[in-house]
């Protein structure tokens, strides 16, 4: 059936697919949703988010970190570090800097539009 320009049966045949595809996720005779509330279960193998992003941070400020040593070292006078390298590896680490700072920002601005949702 066709309702205007949306063809319904796809969308029929869509969900049934993902009603299928979670039929088979969830083992026979269990509960989707645990007892113990609506808390999601980490998949095996999954990421946790969390430490993602500490090893994110940590990237970042191993960055930051190589990149003070090495500007250090050309101003010390060590002739094994060019000034391209040192301005090479302060311009990485302020890019990266520069990313984190965003995407911290992103996740500020979604959480703020989460908490303004009405329940």
């Amino acid at each position: 059936m066709s309702v205007g320009m949306i063809d319904t049966s796809r969308i029929e045949a869509m969900v049934a697919q993902l009603k299928a595809a979670a039929a088979r996720a969830t083992p026979a005779g269990a509960n989707p949703i645990s007892d113990s509330g609506l808390q999601a279960k980490p998949a095996p193998g999954a990421a946790d988010f969390s430490t993602a992003l500490k090893s994110s941070l940590d990237q970042v400020n191993q960055s930051q970190l190589q990149s003070q040593k090495l500007a250090e070292r050309f101003e010390m006078g060590d002739s094994s570090v060019s000034l391209s390298d040192a301005m090479i590896s302060l311009q990485k680490s302020s890019i990266a800097f520069q990313q984190t700072v965003q995407v911290r920002n992103k996740l500020v601005s979604a959480y703020q539009e989460i908490m303004n949702m009405g329940v």
